[in-house]
């Protein structure tokens, strides 16, 4: 998908993945790489657009914020969480599989 060394610590970067085009965040932290939808599920938007906190990834619109982790939100208005991606590192690249979701 692209080498973990295109990734700053902390900043989200959008891509689309797989046949489907599917809209992913990744965030790098440290040697971790998280992978995420990019869609607010309260209002839609791309959370790729956002600022990655402590908490998690807050989308730009309303503040909700997600965890990277687990894709749970940890702050209103957004009550569903986004589906979070399973990660792997080969070689220096990161690849995400957007077929299995994690939470």
């Amino acid at each position: 998908m692209c080498p973990l060394a295109d990734l700053d610590d902390r900043k989200p970067v959008a891509f689309e993945v797989g046949d489907e085009n599917t809209p992913v965040v990744l965030v790098r932290d440290g040697d971790t790489v998280h992978a995420l939808r990019d869609l607010c599920t309260h209002a839609e938007v791309s959370l790729s657009e956002g600022d990655v906190t402590r908490k998690g990834i807050e989308c730009w619109l309303h503040g909700s914020c997600f965890d990277l982790r687990t894709g749970r939100p940890s702050s209103p208005p957004a009550t569903e969480p986004v589906d979070v991606f399973a990660v792997e590192l080969r070689g220096g690249d990161v690849h995400v599989d957007v077929t299995t979701t994690t939470n």
